[in-house]
């Protein structure tokens, strides 16, 4: 805590990104401009919020250096854990990204884009969170991004536990310019590029009309593990929890050691005990780091189109249309193990069916006479891949007026997520079991096997899924009386909307004909209508009060009543208190409460397994919806102050706290195992006694909560040579418990990764020089470490180091109407820190493998 302190003090820091304009607003903003600020629907003064706001302008996006959104929103400090991007390479929504606020996952932070919903990704991450993918919205068309951190049922409705993510692009532009960008990772060869261009023409107040349009894409190269020098080998034993992580295989019955006659493929002759100490003998195992993508390689395009056009002196008409396709290609696995969990989709008993993995007698791959079991890789039939192709669109029509008495806004809108996953090189079921019967298939000599025999084996699948909303939004806002301190606004509004989700499979999985299938079948909708009102009363001339209050119906669930209270109180001129009390609320998601059938793999320790008890196993996991679930509600709390003594200086400190009640989710799968008599029918067995299947339903979980502050500091300098300014956000974390059971309790997970990983501290301070034609940046961006709450032994890792990495930019505008910039990320190519139980040597929540880049651009504007 005191080191943070004095850091942050010797810096006279705060705010992210090149000194973004977090919750400073309160100083720099000297005008009187009436505007609608997220987190209300009333217009004002800028300067009269009373939600903690961080606004992000494009011009910072620049100076950041970052390459898209995700980059930008998942590196701010309120984004403290629980999040996804890219790197989750082997889940139902690969190559996704999203934004998780206060560590309460994606599912409670409400992504907006001009104040308005947009679809969801066609898919849930982690079987049960519906969320936005940044990664399908444009950049280039970003005027700002304004981050509430503060709960907004109140005024938005459901997913607003933890705040709001406001993505606002240029109302109007006029004039053209066009861009492009090359970086290179020195570490890892990776390469990337980027093009982007935005036009417009028309003054609305002028010429009665305007149009513009913005276009950007991207297109990177795939990162394997094996293109990282430091992850290739997959030899860890040397460090604090680490192992020399290869896969066993190629054997007969149960006892590793009773081996095939001869390596094949990669497999490499192994001392058993230097992969699971105690063990003797020799085994067949390899590298699965040859079969590990850590980042897709994709291509990406975004296109914005919006129009204004004046129908007379108080009202408009609006449209607006957003675009974005993506593909992103990896390595989903390696080729298909067979083992005794090897299953099959039973549709008719929607469950797993298992598959036999044991050689008949007579099989030439057999040495005994009586049916043996085996266990092998199909090296012969190589990596298993998944491109998917994702296309994301938004229309938004609408009629806005302001008139002397009323503000006005009339609205309608269509978005919609589509996703077609292609499959390549899995394996044909039936096939399969064909030539185990009849030895056609030689498991210990893949060179013996045909092209035509391996060909009869493959199959390629097309998993389609998508996500729709309709809305239709109207708004109204108005000042009902002049109260001595000011103006008495008020503000009201209606919503409809439908959201459909519908989530399938390949023909291939329904027909049971692919081996050891992951499905995630959702189909549902429901139908939602909200009222709301807000109302801002000036008390005093330095006290103002806002009230909300928002009523919902769902047609799944039924009702939800969110209100909220906020103060705002300035005693001095440079001084400004501020803070809220609220009820909030996340219904249930679609996969959550509707027809949902979910089917994954995963792995535990397992105390009662026959052959390695006490050590991690795999298993197949079948979770599948809860029609009875009930809405999450909380509980919101936020105080906090702005100090601005001179017009250079601010510091904001804002502390949160967030209770949720009856929280969806899924109890510790480790708990259910070491203690299936308490979950009857939950836990599966073979014959001999291992694992196979754990099948579970979403319930509510009790109660969650979680604490904390945000400190938001900047200090500038004018000097005759140039402007100097000092930034910085940094977020502590207090508190972070919740239970890992039903009626369980409440288990600290702050400064540790029980509940994810979750660092105490994280935050960025940045040095920004501008001085004429040059800009230059230097951003710090530091996170804590945290406890080690997943240990085998009393030899594994009790802790994660933290991490410190810096960016370097710089622009150069002295030529006419073209910049130069140059970033340099990771300036002193600084590797993840190691976690024993991250994945792959790192938490990737929290962090990416990529090193030093070098990234060079150029921008110009014509006439």
């Amino acid at each position: 805590m005191i080191k943070h302190t004095l850091l942050l003090a010797g810096l006279g820091a705060a705010l992210p990104i090149a000194a973004l304009a977090a919750d400073n607003t309160d100083n720099l903003d000297n005008s009187l401009e009436r505007v609608t600020i997220t987190g209300s629907n009333i217009r004002a003064s800028s300067k009269a919020k009373s939600n903690p706001v961080q606004v992000i302008t494009a011009a910072d996006i620049a100076k950041s250096g970052k390459a898209d959104l995700p980059d930008v929103l998942r590196s701010l400090a309120v984004n403290s854990g629980n999040s996804f991007n890219e790197q989750v390479t082997g889940s139902f929504s690969a190559g996704t990204a999203g934004v998780s606020l206060r560590g309460l996952g994606q599912r409670n932070t409400l992504v907006l884009v001009n104040g308005k919903r947009v679809s969801n990704y066609a898919t849930a991450q982690e079987l049960q969170e519906t969320f936005v993918d940044l990664n399908a919205l444009p950049l280039k068309a970003v005027k700002r991004i304004e981050i509430l951190k503060d709960g907004a049922s109140a005024i938005y409705g459901s997913d607003a536990i933890a705040g709001v993510v406001n993505i606002i692009l240029y109302p109007d532009y006029q004039g053209a310019e066009a861009g492009v960008e090359f970086s290179r990772d020195s570490s890892t060869g990776q390469n990337q590029q980027k093009f982007n261009l935005l036009a417009g023409h028309g003054d609305l107040d002028k010429d009665g009309y305007n149009v513009w349009f913005a276009f950007d894409s991207q297109k990177r190269d795939r990162l394997d593990q094996t293109d990282v020098s430091w992850l290739k080998d997959n030899d860890f034993h040397g460090l604090p929890g680490g192992n020399l992580e290869r896969s066993v295989t190629n054997y007969y019955g149960s006892d590793p050691t009773n081996r095939f006659p001869k390596a094949i493929g990669p497999l490499q002759d192994t001392d058993y005990a230097a992969l699971n100490p105690g063990k003797t003998g020799r085994v067949w195992a390899y590298n699965p780091a040859q079969y590990s993508t850590l980042m897709p390689a994709i291509e990406r395009y975004h296109a914005a189109l919006h129009g204004s056009y004046r129908l007379n002196a108080t009202s408009e008409a609006y449209a607006e249309f957003l675009y974005g396709a993506s593909h992103a290609s990896a390595i989903f696995a390696g080729p298909l193990s067979l083992t005794n969990s090897l299953r099959a989709w039973d549709a008719a008993n929607q469950r797993l069916a298992p598959i036999s993995t044991t050689l008949p007698v007579g099989h030439p791959d057999n040495p005994n006479a009586a049916p043996t079991p085996f266990n092998t890789v199909l090296f012969g039939q190589g990596e298993r891949d998944k491109t998917d192709t994702t296309a994301f669109r938004r229309l938004l029509t609408g009629v806005k007026g302001s008139g002397d008495k009323w503000d006005w806004d009339v609205s309608g809108l269509y978005s919609d997520s589509r996703l077609r996953e292609y499959a390549y090189n899995f394996v044909n079921r039936y096939a399969y079991e064909a030539l185990l019967q009849n030895g056609g298939y030689s498991f210990t000599d893949p060179s013996k096997n045909s092209e035509a025999v391996k060909d009869s084996l493959r199959i390629n699948t097309l998993r389609p899924a998508f996500y729709r909303v309709m809305s239709l939004d109207a708004t109204a806002s108005t000042e009902l009386a002049q109260l001595p301190a000011g103006p008495l606004g008020f503000a009201a509004g209606y919503q409809l909307r439908r959201e459909v989700m519908n989530a399938g499979t390949s023909p291939q999985v329904l027909s049971g004909t692919e081996l050891r299938p992951a499905l995630d079948l959702i189909n549902g909708s429901h139908l939602i209508q909200a009222a709301y009102t807000e109302l801002n009363a000036p008390l005093l001339k330095n006290l103002s009060l806002n009230t909300a209050v928002r009523a919902d119906h769902y047609s799944d669930f039924g009702n939800a009543f969110s209100p909220k209270l906020g103060l705002r109180y300035q005693p001095l001129e440079s001084l400004t208190l501020r803070g809220s009390v609220s009820k909030g609320f996340r219904a249930p998601s679609l996969p959550e409460i509707t027809q949902s059938t979910a089917v994954s793999y995963s792995s535990a320790k397992d105390p009662f397994d026959p052959i390695t008890p006490g050590q991690t196993v795999s298993f197949t996991h079948l979770v599948v919806a809860n029609p009875a679930i009930k809405p999450e509600r909380s509980d919101n709390l936020n105080l906090g102050f702005v100090f601005s003594p001179t017009a250079s200086t601010s510091i904001g400190v804002d502390y949160y706290r967030i209770r949720q009640k009856d929280v969806i989710g899924l109890e510790d799968p480790s708990t259910v195992i070491r203690n299936p008599q308490a979950y009857p029918g939950q836990v599966s067995r073979d014959s001999q006694g291992r694992l196979q299947s754990l099948t579970q339903k979403f319930i509510n979980l009790n109660a969650q909560s979680t604490s904390g502050f945000d400190l938001d500091l900047s200090q500038s300098w004018k000097f005759a040579a140039g402007k100097l300014t000092l930034a910085g956000q940094w977020s502590r974390l207090l508190s972070f418990s919740k239970p890992l059971q039903k009626d369980g309790p409440e288990v600290e997970g702050a400064g540790s990764n029980i509940h994810g990983a979750l660092p105490r501290w994280k935050g960025q301070t940045s040095a920004n020089w501008d001085a004429r034609d040059w800009s230059s940046t230097l951003t710090w961006f530091h996170t804590n470490g945290y406890t080690q709450a997943t240990r085998d032994d009393d030899s594994d890792q009790t802790s994660v180091k933290g991490s410190d990495t810096f960016n370097l930019s710089a622009s150069y505008k002295g030529f006419k109407r073209l910049t130069l910039t140059a970033t340099i990320e990771n300036l002193t190519n600084k590797r993840p820190p190691w976690d024993a139980h991250g994945g792959v040597y790192f938490d990737s929540s929290q962090y990416d493998p990529t090193g030093r880049a070098f990234i060079v651009g150029a921008q110009y504007k014509f006439d």
